[in-house]
């Protein structure tokens, strides 16, 4: 019995702790999402007069609606675990009352025995009355933990009682918390209310200036029809000139390759006709060091023979003045073919030393004969080329903003019987934005637009970015830029939002650009 209450207990705490942990991570994300409800807020108040219809003032309105229905979803499910934690602090106190009710039961009890056995005089009385003095040891013994075991029990009741105090506390201030929450929810639900009527009216006043925005949008699709044309053919022009431009420079390359080449071989010929007259001077010298070096080893080895004999003619015969002379005049001979034969060997390494370094100099001069032929030809290096592509996912944006438009084909939010068909992405901006270069490169061309915005284009090798709809220009056609460089400011769009168009294009094919900018 006293297992199952214990695990039911746990099963509680768990309960209690668990759904802390939840209301509290739902709480923190509120917070990050009223954050982004007041930013949006602070946009719309900036954008209001200039922008009311414009999709990007819409987004906003339509992102900050659905913030607030999170917010307020949030709330639901933090209301639900303050329920719950209510409910099972409520079978907490329940549980504690019961076991301070056992408790106190069971100590009153025991003051009612203290009672019938009360006094000292008995006290005294059941330890006097002990037959021998370890037992009237163990009485005292007894009669002290008796005491002890009161005292225990009566500080048990007061632990129980005052964690009861806590737990009830803890439930008051949750069915607070709950109050709180749920006129906080009444508010948030009055202004998601309010909001709702808000965007229904701002459909309304874009409804009202169908006719209107529907013309103006279409004008503004069939000049991006135009310049998308424009852009394309110079794209063409660009490549083909690349192409024509490689294909005479493979041309050029190749003919100072042949004449570099046929310069190498005269002296690569000139090389091997020195290197081979030294060559067959090395091995007239190496052949003299062998022979020499044979010679004196075999005269080496002769000396040594006749010194054996010596040696061995002098053992058998008696020892005398003139036999120790030849002795050392042999020894002398031995020592001195062996010097001549160590000298013979060293000159027949440095010989073959040097035959080795001769053919290794030869094909290093080779080499570089070859090196310089192909430099003072001005045959280039091999070209590494654009690192545009290998850097995908990591450019930076041209200007900081709030996608309003993305790749492809889309319909539009509010006219459904109008579809869009973008080959880059809308970044909606702040009023005196610049839109800056994403990537090294050359200026392609500046396009200007008949409504008198401009377009820059910037090659990166096979790949080009666009930047349109700038009110101004601030680099020009074969300029070099950085990342980061400035090309423009970014125009007012037909709906009074500031909006940049970008795309990037590998080759004469548009891709998204969020597949490749880091956003």
């Amino acid at each position: 019995m006293i297992k199952k209450i214990s695990f039911l207990i746990g099963i509680l705490l768990f309960g209690l702790q668990y759904a802390q942990q939840n209301k509290e991570q739902l709480q923190k994300q509120n917070a990050d999402l009223k954050k982004q409800i007041i930013q949006i807020n602070s946009d719309l108040a900036k954008t209001r007069n200039e922008s009311k219809l414009s999709i990007s003032y819409l987004n906003n309105v339509n992102k900050k609606l659905a913030l607030r229905e999170k917010v307020y979803n949030n709330t639901q499910k933090e209301k639900r675990f303050i329920e719950d934690e209510i409910y099972l602090r409520q079978l907490e106190i329940n549980r504690q009352n019961r076991e301070l009710g056992v408790l106190r039961k069971n100590y009153a009890q025991v003051l009612v025995n203290a009672y019938k056995n009360k006094g000292v005089q008995n006290k005294v009385t059941f330890i006097l009355s002990s037959k021998s003095l370890g037992e009237a040891l163990r009485r005292v013994q007894y009669l002290k933990q008796y005491s002890d075991y009161q005292d225990k029990k009566a500080a048990e009741i007061t632990n129980a009682a005052v964690e009861l105090k806590k737990s009830v506390e803890q439930k008051k201030r949750s069915a607070v918390e709950k109050e709180n929450l749920l006129a906080n929810q009444k508010k948030d639900l009055t202004t998601i209310t309010v909001e709702r009527q808000q965007k229904e009216q701002l459909v309304t006043e874009f409804k009202k200036n169908e006719s209107k925005l529907t013309g103006e949008l279409k004008q503004k699709q069939s000049q991006s029809k135009a310049l998308e044309g424009q852009i394309k053919a110079i794209i063409a022009e660009e490549l083909r000139i690349a192409k024509a431009e490689e294909e005479a420079k493979k041309k050029a390359e190749a003919e100072k390759i042949r004449l570099a080449k046929i310069a190498a071989e005269r002296e690569k010929a000139r090389i091997d006709a020195e290197a081979k007259a030294k060559a067959e001077a090395l091995e007239r010298e190496r052949k003299l060091a062998e022979a020499e070096a044979k010679k004196a080893s075999e005269l080496a080895t002769k000396r040594e023979e006749e010194d054996r004999k010596r040696t061995a003619e002098a053992a058998k015969a008696e020892a005398s003045a003139k036999d120790e002379a030849r002795k050392i005049a042999a020894k002398k001979a031995l020592e001195e073919a062996n010097e001549r034969s160590r000298e013979a060997t060293e000159k027949l390494k440095a010989a073959r030393d040097a035959e080795a370094a001769l053919a290794k100099k030869k094909e290093d001069d080779k080499k570089a004969a070859e090196s310089k032929a192909m430099t003072n030809f001005g045959v280039s290096a091999p070209s590494a080329g654009s690192n545009f592509a290998a850097n995908r996912g990591r450019i930076s944006m041209p200007a900081s903003g709030t996608i309003t438009h993305r790749f492809g084909k889309q319909q539009h939010p509010v006219f459904k019987n109008i579809w869009e068909e973008n080959n880059g992405i809308k970044i909606s901006v702040a009023k005196g934005t610049s839109a800056r270069a994403v990537f090294p490169g050359t200026v392609s061309q500046v396009i200007p637009s008949a409504d008198g915005t401009k377009t820059v284009m910037i090659k990166h090798g096979d790949y080009f970015t666009i930047y349109s709809n700038l009110s101004s220009n601030t680099v020009s056609k074969n300029q070099q830029v950085s990342a980061g460089t400035i090309v423009g400011s970014v125009a007012q769009d037909f709906d009074g939002t500031y909006t940049l168009d970008f795309q990037i294009w590998n080759g004469s094919q548009a891709v998204d650009p969020l597949g490749w900018v880091s956003y």
